[in-house]
């Protein structure tokens, strides 16, 4: 689904926009009730995805914006803190612990410190994301969640398996087979008991095949023509596959705006949309690329 190219008609004329303009007003979907199936809402961050880059209170408002769409649902974000650096290094926005670690990069200064914290006074709840490159998991594992799990917001950690040995196969790394699932939820776990791994693709075939464990399973797939595109992808080769375990579902790429951007109320209507397709908990991420289409931000 992510690689699909998309098509793009432009129609002319006064006679085709005014009727264009009925067909969009008829295809906008049914406003649903608020699903019971949501459990986590919120959004994802990066540090390439949004500039400027928001302070704490703005993360919060779009968080608690994102929320308030799903009652009941807890307020939280996928935050990267370990992104790629091609061809073969993750790069982490903390500083080292004064060892050299083979595809691990540092940064000079904490950037997450204050965002974490801010997030600990308001109960948000946030899942720590790398993309690996060829980085060795556990090792980022231990790093990762060494340096923030006196963080009462964090509640885990991630791994967007399309990064995951990327040089090893450009824009879709490599599959993550049973065991190598296992392993690392096993090592989140050594952590905190409490805490989960997720693991982030949009090809099921990039999962692991029957280990399921406490694994929460997100899908960003993306560049699909329409609402019904995306929830047949979301539902059919995602949710039906991965059930009973939860599910949690990145939206609001740029790919995807020239259709959601005609929709009322993207966030709502996309989200309760999917969850009412999907039989299983669920979490709705809204991304950061386009955030400030849809939320309005404190000012920086």
């Amino acid at each position: 689904m992510k690689k699909r190219t998309l098509a793009v008609v432009l129609v002319l004329g006064t006679a085709a926009l005014a009727e264009g303009c009925r067909n969009r007003a008829e295809v906008q979907p049914e406003v649903l009730a608020a699903p019971k199936n949501v459990v986590f809402a919120g959004v994802r961050s990066s540090h390439y995805g949004i500039k400027p880059f928001p302070e704490p209170a703005s993360w919060q408002k779009a968080i608690d914006a994102m929320t308030s769409r799903f009652p009941g649902a807890t307020p939280g974000a996928i935050w990267i803190v370990g992104e790629l650096k091609r061809p073969t290094t993750c790069r982490l926005f903390f500083p080292s612990d004064s060892k050299a670690y083979p595809n691990i990069e540092f940064a000079e200064t904490d950037t997450h410190e204050k965002f974490l914290s801010h997030f600990d006074e308001t109960g948000t709840k946030v899942f720590l994301q790398v993309e690996p490159a060829r980085a060795d998991l556990p090792t980022l594992i231990d790093l990762v969640l060494g340096r923030y799990k006196h963080h009462p917001c964090v509640i885990g950690f991630g791994v967007d398996v399309e990064w995951y040995r990327e040089s090893d196969r450009p824009g879709w790394g490599i599959p993550v087979d049973d065991e190598t699932a296992r392993q690392w939820e096993s090592r989140v776990k050594a952590h905190n008991p409490s805490y989960r791994l997720f693991l982030k693709h949009w090809d099921l075939n990039w999962m692991p095949k029957t280990y399921r464990g406490d694994i929460v399973f997100v899908d960003d797939g993306q560049e699909v023509k329409n609402l019904d595109e995306l929830l047949d992808a979301f539902q059919n080769r995602w949710a039906d596959h991965f059930h009973p375990s939860p599910v949690f579902f990145q939206i609001g790429y740029n790919s995807d705006k020239p259709w959601w951007q005609n929709l009322d109320n993207p966030p709502q209507t996309i989200g309760r949309t999917i969850a009412q397709r999907v039989k299983q908990s669920c979490g709705i991420i809204w991304v950061d690329f386009s955030l400030r289409d849809v939320f309005e931000l404190s000012p920086e």
